[in-house]
């Protein structure tokens, strides 16, 4: 049998059942707005077609926003970094057009690589994370981590032969972020396992890579040269490469800061 509504509710009474009724729902930015946009929606004279339009748009708006927090806070970034936030005329080698094409993330959805090459201090690790958080922010699983982090969690893993549960985890992303390639040496069983990793992800998903070594250089971290060419290889296949260059802004920044003169009252 079933109990009909009563109608003919007052204000308080109906708020009450709104509220009821989002918390069985799991409407939470209905129940938090739906005082707001009811006023709105009087004061503009709205349909009801357009309140119920105001209403749902305003949960679903807050549902991507919620879902683009949790893939930021899984992509594990050690700190935020947006590309609003970049200064390109501090660098002039980094073109601004090629990064905002980037940001648009087609090359994620195609699985092709990106590495950014220079030194220290040229923007490689903020341009790493800000492109990283714009996938995150577009609906794509992203990870970030240092690459001798990654190289010591496969040596772990293939000690307690869960290797291929922790490269298929690394395989399942859409875009792989591995920060500081090439700061230090690695012994051909971690180059290996790093190789293993690539390999899964090969024109599948996407890998970028921060590194303070050009492509010649990375022999003194992967020591065996047919596995640097094969790891070079994997990561440049189809790929979109930036040089950075090897004047430290952050340094020039610092050294500006300190030459501007105390200001005395």
């Amino acid at each position: 049998m079933t109990v009909p509504r009563q109608r003919g509710l007052t204000e308080q009474a109906a708020d009450a059942a709104i509220d009821t009724a989002c918390r069985m729902l799991r409407l939470p930015s209905i129940r938090h707005e739906f005082c707001d946009i009811a006023d709105r929606a009087m004061k503009e004279q709205m349909t009801y077609r357009g309140f119920l339009a105001e209403l749902l748009m305003a949960e679903c708006d807050d549902r991507a926003r919620r879902r683009s927090e949790r893939r930021i806070k899984a992509a594990s970034f050690p700190r935020e970094k947006s590309l609003r936030a970049f200064d390109f005329d501090a660098n002039p080698n980094i073109d601004a057009a090629t990064v905002h094409t980037l940001a648009s993330c087609e090359w994620i959805k195609k699985g092709q690589p990106l590495c950014l090459i220079g030194d220290s201090g040229t923007g490689k690790s903020h341009m790493l994370i800000a492109l990283g958080t714009e996938a995150a922010m577009k609906g794509f699983r992203v990870r970030y981590t240092l690459a001798t982090k990654l190289v010591n969690e496969l040596v772990e893993a293939a000690d307690e032969e869960q290797l291929n549960k922790t490269i298929a985890r690394y395989g399942r992303v859409d875009l792989l972020c591995i920060d500081e390639l090439g700061y230090m040496e690695l012994d051909r069983r971690g180059a290996e396992l790093l190789f293993q990793v690539l390999t899964e992800r090969e024109e599948k998903n996407s890998v970028a890579i921060a590194s303070n070594e050009s492509f010649g250089g990375w022999t003194k971290t992967f020591t065996d040269p047919c596995l640097c060419a094969a790891i070079v290889d994997r990561l440049t296949f189809n790929g979109t490469i930036i040089e950075t260059g090897t004047d430290s802004y952050r340094l020039a920044s610092t050294r500006a800061r300190a030459e501007v003169p105390a200001v005395t009252s």
